[in-house]
């Protein structure tokens, strides 16, 4: 037999997570909801996006994250939120475009850092010394370096669950 709950009917640890997202969004979006039947999910989710928020990463750098691992996800969900987001940005509307397709990003800052997310995804952190040089000579750290992992965690978490319940 399926259970599935009722959206008032969700856990009471998930209330205050849901009530949250309906406050700083004016409703609560889909994955959200959809990762409410798992309130340890959604626990999970919340708090690793809350903890990349407070990385020292500038909001635009967040932004490359979220794309980037979205595009690598394929998350459709994910790329067309972030676009939004990223349009608040200068010149964001063609950074979003740039993301979304794969191409390298002009800024030579954000470029090392696309590519330093890309190549942690495909060699599971295993970096090569080309990439940690790129990556710090564009004027990273070694904890930013952490900060984006925290980041990649956080959204492959989301781009996951995303895929998995077809937000």
């Amino acid at each position: 037999m399926t259970i599935t709950r009722a959206f008032t009917d969700h856990d009471e640890t998930t209330r205050p997570v849901l009530a949250g997202a309906r406050a700083r969004w004016g409703a609560i979006p889909k994955p959200l909801a959809r990762l409410a039947e798992s309130p340890p999910a959604l626990a999970a989710a919340d708090a690793a996006l809350e903890a990349f928020e407070h990385t020292r990463l500038a909001p635009l750098e967040k932004e490359v994250v979220a794309m980037t691992v979205a595009r690598e996800h394929g998350c459709r969900f994910c790329l067309g939120l972030h676009t939004k987001l990223l349009a608040h940005f200068p010149d964001g509307a063609a950074l979003a475009r740039t993301l979304a397709a794969g191409a390298r990003l002009d800024d030579p800052r954000l470029a090392a850092l696309q590519a330093f997310i890309e190549r942690s995804l495909a060699t599971r952190g295993d970096l090569d010394a080309a990439t940690w040089d790129a990556f710090l000579a564009a004027g990273f750290t070694r904890a930013d370096a952490l900060d984006v992992m925290v980041g990649i965690g956080a959204y492959t978490l989301t781009t996951f669950a995303n895929r998995l319940t077809q937000a």
